[in-house]
């Protein structure tokens, strides 16, 4: 049995020291509430976080299903639920592969490209906020460390081009 007073599992959310798991889990918590919310005051109501497993993974001239469910590790009939639900409401649009003619493209639309640069630019003003917060330095650093700590398919931070001094 469990009690409202009983003491918190060392590391977990509740504890005074939560575990590196659950504090990044957090931080994407925000990321994404603070998305949705300006996703939504920009006029794209109809986008859930749930949607930005294809809008992060998808390329500009665009994706096979089966990759875009890949990259999220979801199950292509999730992914496929995701992009029948964009395609209805205008943001994505299917297209023959050109290199295949069995396969589709999925590609954004001009609404889907109006969506990315808003998310982007609301992204943007977050991590400013970031940086105003705890110093554009240790925002650096944080970057620098999420990179060099991600997956072996992202660039690693000392195989970046040098970063144009901030004004």
């Amino acid at each position: 049995m469990s009690s409202r007073n009983s003491q918190p599992l060392p590391g977990s959310s509740r504890h005074e020291r939560p575990n590196i798991g659950i504090l990044l889990r957090l931080v994407l918590q925000e990321v994404v509430r603070g998305v949705s919310a300006g996703l939504s005051d920009a006029g794209f109501e109809d986008i859930r976080p749930a949607h930005t497993a294809v809008f992060q993974h998808i390329e500009a001239d665009g994706s096979r299903l089966t990759d875009l469910a890949e990259r999220p590790q979801i199950t292509k009939q999730s992914m496929g639920y995701l992009v029948d639900y964009l395609e209805q409401r205008g943001y994505l649009e299917r297209r023959p592969d050109p290199t295949d003619r069995r396969a589709a493209l999925i590609c954004l639309t001009d609404r889907g490209w109006d969506q990315i640069r808003a998310a982007l630019s609301i992204i943007a003003t977050i991590e400013h906020d970031w940086a105003r917060r705890i110093g554009k330095r240790p925002m650096h650093q944080l970057r620098d460390v999420l990179t060099e700590l991600a997956s072996p398919d992202l660039p690693r931070a000392r195989e970046l081009p040098p970063r144009a001094p901030h004004p």
